[in-house]
């Protein structure tokens, strides 16, 4: 395995008219590490999040995913890097089966190309078999296979996470920035959420940037947070150490943590 930090954010920019949404901001992410997003609302959180996916061309600064400059380059190269991201809205297709939203998923399919199920039929199906196979092995692993062929518009708002989170893994991807994973969710599927990440962690060396507001959930799920207000980072540090740091409080966690 590669040696450094997967992810190097560096002097980041972005301005909207005369507001500065991200103002200089710093920081990196450990290789298989699952680190934590942070800072009140408007402290630009989403904003370094749509930067580093590509939803939003920088206007100053330097993102470096896995060695590579990934600064300003569209959604779809960045995808295809092994960067992948979830919205804090799941985006699932809700006319589809769940199992369908993970087959669209993988890259370069036979079937995509007119002429192949006509040409090559026995192609396009062995693949077809081969990706579900797949989709239902993802599906195990957040525990939505019970659900495989119900229409995901059907799902609960925590089950819809768990499906954004699926459909990340179909990717294959080295990293996936996961926004506000928790948010509307009970805390039975929250742990759900949490238990999962940390697995996927662990058993396909996936590395985890997440933006969150449950205190609760970020100290259990991560391994570093990176606290941002202002647009600028105002600290990096093991949960304690952020939980514990007195301007942190002040900007953030509020007098519940005083």
């Amino acid at each position: 395995m590669p040696e450094g930090p997967i992810l190097v954010v560096e002097g980041l920019e972005k301005r909207f008219g005369g507001n500065r949404a991200v103002d200089g901001a710093s920081f990196t992410v450990a290789r298989g590490s699952v680190t934590g997003l942070i800072g009140p609302n408007g402290a630009g959180k989403t904003t370094c999040f749509n930067c580093i996916a590509g939803a939003l061309r920088p206007d100053g600064g330097r993102i470096t995913f896995d060695g590579q400059d990934i600064t300003g380059q569209p959604p779809h190269r960045v995808f295809r890097k092994g960067l992948v991201r979830t919205f804090q809205i799941p985006q699932e297709l809700g006319g589809m089966t769940v199992i369908e939203n993970l087959m669209l998923v993988p890259a370069g399919q036979a079937g995509e190309r007119p002429w192949e199920p006509l040409l090559r039929p026995w192609v396009v199906k062995r693949q077809e078999r081969a990706i579900a196979e797949r989709a239902h092995e993802v599906l195990r692993q957040v525990a939505l296979d019970h659900l495989a062929l119900e229409p995901a518009a059907n799902l609960s708002g925590g089950q819809r996470k768990l499906l954004e989170l699926a459909r990340a893994l179909m990717a294959e991807p080295q990293m996936i920035l996961l926004d506000e994973p928790s948010a509307g969710v009970n805390p039975t599927l929250a742990q759900r959420l949490v238990d999962d990440i940390r697995a996927i962690q662990r058993d396909r060396g996936v590395t985890f940037l997440v933006i969150g507001h449950d205190m609760d959930v970020v100290a259990r799920l991560c391994d570093t947070i990176v606290v941002m207000t202002g647009g600028r980072v105002l600290m990096e540090g093991t949960p304690d150490e952020v939980l514990n740091n007195a301007e942190v409080q002040e900007a953030y966690l509020g007098s519940q943590y005083r």
